[in-house]
C-alpha cells in the first residue's frame, strides 16, 4: 500500500505557491482545500496547481471560506450547492471531491434523501464525492451515522474521527469496534487530526499527556488501512488537518498559537508514513 499524503490549505499562511513548495519539499503528495469562489481566480488556481494532484474540498450552503451550513436550507438547496461546487472544481481536475455536506438539524429522512442525491451527483458529474464526518453536519452523530452507511453500500466517507471524539466526550471507536468496522468498508479518505474529549483537536499531538488519543486515533485509522488494502485501494489518501479557527489553542490574553500549525501537520503525515513503510 502507497500512503499518499495531502497538504491542507486551510490554515496555510502564505499563497498557493508557497503551499505547493512546502509539500514538495516535505515529500507530501499534492494539496487538499477549495477552489476560489470567482472564475478569474479558480482559473489562476487551475494554472498553478497543473502537475499536482489536488483534493477538491467543497461545502454546502455556506459562503466562502465558512463552514456551517444555512439554518433551514432544505435537501434541494444542500444538493444544488454540492453540484455547483463539483462543477466549478471539475475544470482543475481533482483526484475526487471531499464534502462537508447536509445539516445536522435535518430528520432522518431528509439526510437520506440528501445523500441518494450525493450518490445521483457522483453518477451524473463523473466524479468520486466523499462526505466527511463532520459537526454541524448529519454525520456528527455516529450510530446514526452508522445506520446510514448500512442503508447505502456505495457512499463514500471522509473519516474524521477527531469531531466524533468531542460529540462523544470519549474516544468512542474504541467502545465501538462494529461502528468502526462499517465506517472502514467506506472509507475513502482520512482526515488526520487528533481529538480529545472536550475539542476536535489537542494543542499539540507531540506532548507525552496526548499519547492515548493519539495512539488511539492511530489504532482506528490502522483498521481503515487494512480495509481499504482488502478493497483494492492501493494508493490511499491522507490529510493532516490541524487547523485554526478555534481548534488551534492559543494563550490567553496574548492570543499566541501553542504550536505551529504547519510543523503539526508535517509531523503527523511524516509519522504514519513511517509507521506503514517503515525504513
Amino acid at each position: 500500500m502507497n500512503l499518499r499524503l495531502f497538504k491542507t490549505l486551510w490554515g496555510h499562511d502564505g499563497d498557493l505557491e508557497s503551499a505547493l513548495l512546502q509539500a514538495r519539499e516535505t515529500g507530501f503528495s499534492g494539496i487538499e482545500g477549495p477552489a476560489p469562489a470567482t472564475e478569474a481566480g479558480r482559473e489562476r488556481f487551475f494554472q498553478d496547481l497543473t502537475g499536482t494532484p489536488w483534493i477538491a474540498e467543497v461545502t454546502t450552503c455556506t459562503p466562502p471560506g465558512l463552514y456551517l451550513p444555512q439554518p433551514h436550507a432544505s435537501v434541494a438547496r444542500h444538493l444544488a450547492s454540492l453540484e455547483d461546487g463539483v462543477i466549478q472544481c471539475l475544470p482543475g481536475k481533482p483526484e475526487f471531491i471531499t464534502t462537508m455536506a447536509g445539516s445536522d438539524a435535518w430528520d432522518g429522512g431528509e439526510t437520506m434523501d440528501f445523500l441518494k442525491g450525493v450518490l445521483d451527483l457522483e453518477q451524473k458529474l463523473g466524479i468520486a464525492i466523499s462526505v466527511e464526518t463532520h459537526r454541524g453536519r448529519p454525520t456528527f452523530h455516529p450510530w446514526q451515522t452508522g445506520k446510514w452507511l448500512e442503508a447505502l453500500p456505495t457512499l463514500r466517507l471522509t473519516c474524521d474521527f477527531s469531531h466524533w471524539c468531542v460529540v462523544a466526550e470519549r474516544l468512542l471507536l474504541d467502545e465501538e469496534p462494529r461502528l468502526l468496522e462499517l465506517c472502514a468498508c467506506h472509507a475513502w479518505h482520512v482526515h488526520g487530526r487528533i481529538g480529545y474529549a472536550q475539542g476536535p483537536q489537542v494543542p499539540d499531538p507531540r506532548a507525552p499527556e496526548f499519547v492515548a488519543e493519539l495512539e488511539a486515533h492511530e489504532r482506528w485509522w490502522d483498521v481503515l488501512w487494512r480495509s481499504m488494502r482488502e478493497r483494492g485501494l492501493q494508493s490511499p489518501t491522507f490529510t493532516p488537518e490541524s487547523g485554526p479557527d478555534g481548534y488551534l489553542h492559543l494563550e490567553p490574553y496574548t492570543l499566541r498559537p501553542v504550536a505551529d500549525l504547519w510543523e503539526i501537520n508535517r509531523w503527523l503525515g511524516l509519522r504514519q508514513l513511517e509507521r506503514i513503510h517503515p525504513t
